[in-house]
């Protein structure tokens, strides 16, 4: 190897001493699945899938999208798909993105003009940190994590009679923790300082909601009224909805600024017509009512298993979401967790730092559309059984009398 494979080997082998490199695996096809952003189950609907291949058989058009969108990408099929979108969700426009990750790095790396502050949750996506980090913003605040009385302390600190732009960047459900942004309590608070919209604007990633929260998966903002109160949000499609893109929801005037400024999409390669099918047809499928029962079942199933659960250490993190966290202290404890229930026949991660703060590691469990009442009860026993194996007694007391799970 030369003299840099040797660097990239050394820096490769610290991180896997300190018990942190990331490596790609394949999921048994046998194992159950409490892992993945698969919440509603679409990715292995039998229903969808039919109306999805029908529908690329009925396309006459090529395969690929041939090219950027600004260049020969753009079709009638993805325009009509947006106004399908922004209609749904109670926007005025949509514009599609390859990922959510470049629709967050397109928005908040031109969004903000000179000078502007953004004031953001700790814990927002990584994409809207990318974004930040080579915008023209002149101050990015964070704030705790959900507080909104430190979100206060941050709009008072800056003076709210400011004449530069001040964004709040925040999700409607998060992706580690799983609950869910007080955000009748923001937008409350940012109208205080702006009653008439002056210069306060909220944008929202509603990526872990989509699909889950809100009248046949609308989301969090069409749920609590708040579509008016928004100006901008971020849908994906590549969680509950089964296949990949995004879609930034806004004015008319924000779509066409982005369409003009953003790079990831003025320099990527649009969505093929296999992914623009595969969007349109899951939105035909929120829109008939046929995910209302699986909305329904998986809410059940998450309220089962946070009454089931029952840990004589750790805490489970305070989520009525489908994403649910159990934190243990270290990297260790985490990884033995996770490692015994995957030999249970369970999928399930560890997530250690830096992709949550040190000494908040947990064992991410997500459940789904597809997941049956009795896997759940299955897998309540098998953490419940972790406590109980004597070689795990070092990380973990006798769990005998377990108690109620620290809430």
């Amino acid at each position: 190897m030369g003299r840099l494979e040797d660097q990239l080997a050394s820096v490769l082998n610290k991180r896997q001493q300190i018990a942190k490199r990331r490596q790609l695996v394949v999921n048994s096809a046998n194992a159950i699945d409490f892992s993945s952003n698969d919440f509603l189950g679409l990715a292995q609907n039998s229903v969808l899938r039919k109306r999805y291949l029908d529908e690329l058989n009925s396309l006459d058009t090529v395969l690929g999208s041939t090219g950027s969108r600004l260049l020969d990408g753009n079709s009638q099929y993805a325009i009509d798909l947006e106004q399908q979108i922004a209609k749904f969700h109670g926007a005025d426009s949509a514009l599609l993105f390859n990922s959510g990750f470049d629709a967050n790095t397109g928005l908040f790396s031109t969004l903000p003009q000179k000078g502007d502050i953004v004031i953001y949750d700790e814990l927002v996506h990584a994409s809207v940190h990318e974004g930040m980090r080579v915008s023209r913003a002149g101050r990015l605040i964070p704030f705790k994590h959900s507080d909104v009385a430190d979100l206060d302390r941050v709009l008072i600190e800056i003076g709210y009679s400011t004449d530069k732009n001040v964004f709040i960047a925040v999700e409607t459900v998060y992706s580690m923790d799983g609950d869910v942004a007080p955000l009748v309590e923001i937008v409350q608070l940012l109208r205080k300082y702006w009653p008439e919209r002056e210069n306060g604007y909220i944008i929202v990633d509603e990526a872990h909601a989509t699909g889950v929260y809100g009248e046949s998966g609308r989301g969090v903002v069409c749920q609590l009224g708040l579509e008016k109160e928004i100006f901008a949000r971020l849908h994906t499609f590549g969680k509950s909805l089964a296949s990949s893109g995004a879609a930034v929801l806004g004015s008319n005037t924000l779509r066409d600024y982005l369409i003009n400024y953003a790079r990831p999409l003025i320099y990527s390669t649009f969505l093929p017509f296999s992914s623009l099918a595969s969007i349109k047809c899951s939105y035909d499928f929120l829109e008939c009512g046929e995910t209302l029962a699986i909305q329904r079942h998986l809410h059940t199933i998450t309220r089962q298993f946070r009454e089931a659960i029952r840990l004589p250490t750790g805490t489970l993190l305070p989520s009525d979401s489908p994403i649910q966290g159990i934190v243990l202290n270290g990297n260790a404890p985490v990884r033995a967790l996770a490692g015994y229930l995957n030999k249970r026949g369970f999928i399930v991660k560890p997530i250690c730092s830096p992709t949550v703060p040190k000494g908040q590691e947990r064992v991410r469990i997500c459940l789904h559309g597809h997941n049956t009442i009795e896997q759940i009860d299955s897998l309540v026993s098998a953490v419940h059984e972790f406590f109980n194996v004597e070689k795990h007694n070092s990380i973990a007391p006798s769990a005998s009398a377990l108690e109620p799970a620290k809430l």
